[in-house]
């Protein structure tokens, strides 16, 4: 699957964004991103400035009934009670081992709510998973999986629940030299192998949590492995400092979902340079999911602060794109 760019020499002969309803989200969008990349525009901003930022789970693929890594790393839990039984009886792998998806969305909501509580029982599985396996392995592990596992309610693979209408919005980012960067809580090197394929993002653009790493001597090139220990949680507060650490500039365009969200939406903000703040809205039962679980904060500080709110429902065309033949 190709992200379908739009190049720079077509996106004033017609509509770049097809899969977004005539309204006031995709007007905000057309109407920024004029304003600051039209030449002799008083607001125009140098392209080495425009500096565009997405979170990605819930704002560039889908992330019920859970995340999409979350899955991946249940069933290497899995994998791990088939070689110690005795771990079906702690938790995070008698939860995986079960599939008691309410203990772990609770987690998440938990999470958003301010208590990390049960989030440190779940990254202690998380951290083990995958312990002392190279980095290599690990991408070609989450590689494997993304184009193989399908997910459990839309009737597609994991690879094609990107969102068209978002990635229609990067590909139009950069067909007007923006330089578009996945900033997620989700692991850096779990986006990484299909970054560039999905959304057009080269690897190095993504931002993300990510586990310490050691290098080890093995008399050739050598080898990186995973250690059991966090090296950052890249969400909340941690986004716009590892925006800052990565890329030295403040963005000028943010987009999330979520209450963990917020801050990089905030860091945006500019005393005398137009932004644009989107909050992906999850209100379509019918074509993707209906929840504001984890958002209250996220949509309370849209109101206050006149960021632009994207409605699934109501602000786009379509959610993913068609199924192959």
């Amino acid at each position: 699957m190709n992200s379908h760019f739009v190049a720079p020499s077509d996106s004033g002969s017609r509509d770049p964004l097809p899969s977004w309803q005539d309204g006031t989200a995709k007007h905000a969008i057309l109407h920024f991103v004029e304003r600051v990349t039209g030449a002799g525009s008083p607001d125009e901003i140098a392209p080495e400035d425009r500096i565009a930022v997405f979170d990605n789970d819930g704002t560039l693929w889908c992330e019920k009934p859970m995340p999409i890594q979350l899955d991946f790393i249940l069933r290497r839990l899995v994998e791990m009670t088939a070689q110690d039984p005795t771990l079906r009886n702690r938790q995070p792998w008698q939860a995986a081992f079960e599939q008691d998806y309410a203990w772990l969305n609770d987690v998440i909501s938990k999470h958003y709510r301010g208590d990390d509580s049960a989030l440190k029982v779940l990254a202690a599985g998380v951290l083990a998973a995958f312990a002392e396996v190279t980095v290599d392995e690990f991408e070609n592990h989450a590689d494997t999986y993304l184009r193989t596992a399908s997910h459990p309610t839309l009737d597609r693979k994991y690879l094609h629940c990107n969102y068209s209408p978002m990635v229609e919005l990067l590909d139009y980012l950069a067909a007007k030299g923006f330089s578009n960067y996945i900033v997620s809580g989700g692991g850096r090197d779990f986006m990484r192998p299909i970054s560039q394929e999905v959304y057009g993002i080269p690897r190095d653009r993504v931002i993300g949590s990510g586990v310490a790493l050691t290098w080890k001597d093995d008399g050739h090139s050598g080898t990186i492995l995973r250690q059991p220990q966090t090296d950052v949680v890249d969400d909340g507060p941690a986004k716009p400092v590892q925006i800052w650490n990565r890329i030295g500039r403040r963005p000028v365009l943010a987009a999330g979902n979520s209450n963990g969200d917020v801050p990089m939406l905030k860091f945006a903000d500019h005393p005398n340079v137009p932004a644009l703040r989107l909050l992906v809205l999850h209100d379509d039962p019918e074509r993707e999911f209906d929840y504001v679980d984890g958002a209250e904060h996220a949509l309370d500080t849209s109101r206050t602060n006149g960021w632009t709110v994207v409605s699934i429902k109501n602000d786009w065309k379509t959610v993913f794109e068609p199924p192959a033949e």
